[in-house]
């Protein structure tokens, strides 16, 4: 292998930022105190705490009290969706409803309050990875509590139409939350402007340290807590908290702002890049399709199928040239299982194991895409050959299996 690796799996993680480590660095050194304690380390601490949590919620256009620290986006989501259900469980409505594209982090905790009486519904989605209006307008019932739609797929990018889609379930009377997780610090949200009740996010999707994440949650909002305790988070999640890991996630969420900022251009920086590789790749290679280009996605994701061979083999292939991708969701990784966001748009199995996805990131450059797109057709043309080898030997051994009988 010639050359640096190539890093092209920032949907499963993202470098830390260099900043965010120098931050977490003094932190740990010199901001050691509790935050709940009154003398001079504590309060200390809690400053700390106070800073990172105006920042976050800066990045989203929340207030700060309505920011809860969490230990990262899954647990932000059961904080949601556990929340809501036990707050809302003595007024009748334990009905969720959610795409069938979630995080896994939605659905198993749905799968969980299932077993405990709540019911659900899964809405389904177009070729494109959407959630249609029409089809929340025909699942949400006088029972829901809360409707949970991802505002970017963690897979294909797709970003779905959450101000439409939370307007629905308002005039129904239920609550709204989207896991952000993969479209907080790749393009700009306000939460107010979406019209959402929680908004979960990571720290470690974002050039932040992993282990830490938030829940936005709006005024108001009727929301038990999962973790009880000490008075810590306003009562909303208790134990001491991670003082260095907020100080990170503040930091990331800092830069994102920035970069975010009219004139930064980061976002059609990456998406140039993005688009660079689909050109490429479609020009070098036969037999490839982008899922999920038609909509609108984020600006750093990528998901491009292969016919004729097995994604995992070409994810081993390029990871030996010293390039880094995935094939789907870091959280479903070792599953023999296609992915389940490609088969819910309608596409086969076979097609849904020949996926890889590309997510590029903020220290990505020309140089590497052109060598992807340089790698790609070789490894396609060797890993098709090695499967019509095998193809061909079975036939044979099938012939001559029937010929015995």
């Amino acid at each position: 292998m010639a050359g640096a690796r190539i890093y092209f799996d920032h949907n499963a993680t993202t470098p830390l930022d260099p900043a965010v480590v120098e931050a977490m660095a003094e932190a740990m050194r010199d901001t050691f105190g509790n935050p709940s304690s009154v003398h001079h380390f504590g309060q200390r601490a809690k400053a700390a705490l106070d800073g990172a949590r105006a920042a976050v919620a800066a990045l989203i256009g929340g207030q700060p009290d309505e920011i809860v620290f969490t230990s990262g986006g899954s647990e932000a989501d059961n904080f949601a969706l556990r929340g809501v259900a036990e707050a809302l469980a003595p007024t009748g409505r334990k009905h969720f409803v959610a795409s069938v594209i979630e995080h896994e982090a939605v659905l198993n905790t749905l799968k969980a309050l299932e077993r405990r009486g709540w019911t659900t519904t899964l809405l389904p989605v177009t070729s494109d990875g959407l959630v249609e209006a029409d089809a929340l307008r025909a699942s949400i019932a006088p029972e829901t509590a809360l409707v949970s739609v991802m505002h970017a797929n963690n897979e294909i990018g797709t970003i779905q139409p959450i101000g439409e889609l939370a307007a629905i379930a308002h005039a129904q009377g239920a609550l709204f939350h989207t896991d952000a997780v993969q479209s907080v610090g790749k393009i700009p949200i306000d939460v107010r402007a979406l019209g959402v009740d929680l908004l979960s996010l990571s720290g470690h999707k974002n050039y932040g340290p992993k282990g830490i994440g938030a829940l936005w949650i709006r005024r108001g909002t009727r929301v038990s807590a999962t973790i009880t305790g000490g008075r810590q988070e306003k009562n909303r999640r208790a134990g001491t908290e991670n003082v260095p890991a907020i100080v990170g996630l503040g930091v990331a969420a800092r830069i994102a702002l920035e970069r975010l900022q009219p004139g930064a251009e980061e976002g059609a920086r990456i998406a140039a890049l993005r688009d660079r590789l689909e050109v490429g790749v479609e020009r070098g290679v036969s037999g490839v399709a982008v899922s999920g280009a038609a909509a609108a996605r984020v600006p750093n994701t990528s998901n491009i199928s292969f016919e004729g061979i097995e994604a995992e083999s070409l994810l081993i292939a390029l990871d030996l040239e010293g390039v880094a991708v995935s094939t789907g969701s870091a959280c479903s990784s070792g599953t023999l299982e296609p992915s389940h966001v490609l088969q819910a748009m309608g596409y086969g199995a076979t097609r849904a194991r020949s996926s890889l996805r590309f997510s590029l990131g903020h220290g990505n450059t020309t140089s590497e895409v052109d060598r992807v797109v340089e790698l790609l057709p070789r490894l396609v043309e060797r890993l098709r050959a090695v499967t019509d080898q095998r193809a061909q030997h079975e036939a044979v051994l099938n012939t001559a299996g029937r010929a015995a009988l």
